[in-house]
């Protein structure tokens, strides 16, 4: 484990590998699980800001959901807010592009230059979780997250030879900063060196 400004970093993130193979999991982390992408309070506000930007972006499914159940529901076993589901277990922002694989309606909407939000973090970062342990420890810990959906992933991450704390390095950056990261990659630099 690695400490760095008060975050827990676990070795795996330094010791797996790990890049995202679209082609071959069709985004499954979108529609696979219990509950819906974790959402900070912050990220629940610009939803409620953003909707009618990304709106039509949006499937029909997902949108009736959204406006029974709401832009985030509280899940006790996650003890946290997430995003909506679908009967299916699928998130109510998840979209299909012409070959069936999953896009978040949310990133949809940015990418065409209708919010300045690209998606929750949660999302972002996977497959790494952030687990907050301010109350107890007061830091965060950042874990690598595995799942059989995942392993065409993690066989295109080691044939490629990305640890997945570089996978994420736009996440990191994007949640953490620049510093953060900056250290983050020297930890692991010299983590290799021994």
């Amino acid at each position: 484990m690695l400490l760095i400004d008060d975050i827990l970093v676990s070795d795996a993130l330094i010791e797996e590998q790990f890049v995202c193979n679209l082609n071959a999991c069709k985004g499954a982390c979108c529609w696979e699980g219990d509950w819906g992408a974790p959402l900070e309070k912050k990220e629940i506000q610009i939803l409620e800001r953003i909707y009618p930007d990304i709106k039509p972006f949006l499937d029909s499914a997902g949108i009736q959901v959204i406006e029974e159940k709401g832009l985030s529901v509280y899940y006790e076993e996650a003890e946290s807010e997430g995003t909506p589901l679908l009967e299916n277990g699928a998130c109510a922002y998840l979209t299909y592009d012409q070959n069936g694989t999953a896009k978040c309606g949310i990133e949809r909407a940015w990418e065409a230059g209708k919010t300045d939000f690209k998606k929750p973090i949660s999302c972002h970062l996977y497959p790494v979780r952030v687990k907050e342990k301010k109350q107890s420890m007061g830091f965060e810990a950042l874990n690598y997250d595995r799942w059989d959906i995942c392993s065409a992933a993690c066989e295109l991450g080691k044939s490629l030879q990305v640890p997945v704390y570089r996978f994420v390095k736009d996440a990191i950056i994007r949640k953490y900063g620049r510093s953060f990261y900056d250290q983050l990659d020297a930890a692991a630099e010299e983590y290799y060196k021994r």
